[in-house]
């Protein structure tokens, strides 16, 4: 289990389902030191983590989540996100209904989709290169002042155009209603195998969001040196870019696996974000 820090509910539900899962001949590991009674289960680092369990239950927010997807879904584990949070796209279940949402997942009866991953490489002019993975988005941005940034866009060594803007999204399906949509991009169901290059406020008014195929690599560099220029993974990881760097994006085979609700994307659009009302 991974507990969102500093959240005392998360702390309670975990003892609630370690004792659950003991005593239905499960063992339960918890993701650092959280002071639990004795409850039977064992708590290990975010390294080690991946390497003992089969599902990984997440009591959080969705940001909590997506930090858990880092940390396990390479090795393909699925994750049950127990909603503790404010909005809970990708944490559906509802604290009180926790156990049987945990019960029903380890039967095989709760219902699980893949989620496209992008894999994103920041290539350094001086040959260094490093790789992680997003579940929502990667952004570009200028990390401290409120300046324009020039950076050329490419589509699979194609030039998509040269833009002057606040930055730039790419993001997927899953992050379709997080940042991009803040910045004008359009809402892409989950089961679309694609994903969207979306400008942050673009100076000029053409330049509107594009929707890419699965199978396509999109390659981002400054067009001119510029201080302060950040490149961030679902807002998790950061670093900053120099001129001569370049961030290649593309799809990953290996997807997120996430036990969802019974209700339909359209049904949580509803609920989250008042979609459609008038």
């Amino acid at each position: 289990m991974l507990l969102k820090r500093a959240k005392p509910e998360a702390v309670q539900i975990s003892v609630t389902l370690a004792t659950w899962l003991r005593a239905h001949g499960h063992e339960a590991f918890i993701v650092g030191n959280h002071n639990l009674p004795d409850v039977g289960a064992r708590e290990v680092q975010e390294s080690e983590l991946v390497d003992h369990i089969d599902l990984l239950v997440v009591l959080g927010g969705d940001g909590t989540l997506l930090h858990g997807a880092a940390l396990v879904a390479d090795r393909k584990v699925p994750i049950l996100g127990v909603n503790l949070g404010h909005l809970g796209f990708l944490t559906s279940c509802a604290p009180e209904d926790a156990i049987h949402a945990l019960e029903r997942a380890l039967a095989g009866e709760l219902p699980m989709e893949e989620r496209l991953r992008l894999r994103c490489d920041v290539l350094r002019a001086s040959g260094e290169r490093s790789t992680r993975y997003a579940c929502n988005d990667a952004v570009l941005s200028q990390g401290a002042l409120a300046r324009l940034i020039e950076f050329d866009a490419f589509l699979d060594d194609r030039l998509i155009t040269r833009y002057r803007a606040d930055g730039l999204i790419v993001s997927t399906p899953t992050g379709s209603t997080a940042y991009t949509l803040a910045a004008g991009g359009p809402i892409v169901h989950p089961d679309v195998q694609a994903f969207v290059v979306t400008p942050i406020c673009p100076h000029a008014l053409t330049n509107r969001p594009v929707v890419v195929p699965a199978t396509s690599r999109v390659m981002v560099r400054l067009a001119l040196p510029t201080p302060h220029v950040m490149f961030t993974i679902d807002g998790q990881w950061g670093t900053a870019l120099s001129d001569g760097d370049r961030v290649e994006i593309s799809v990953t085979p290996q997807p997120l696996r996430l036990f969802r609700s019974p209700k339909s994307y359209f049904d949580v659009l509803r609920e989250k974000m008042n979609w459609g009302e008038k």
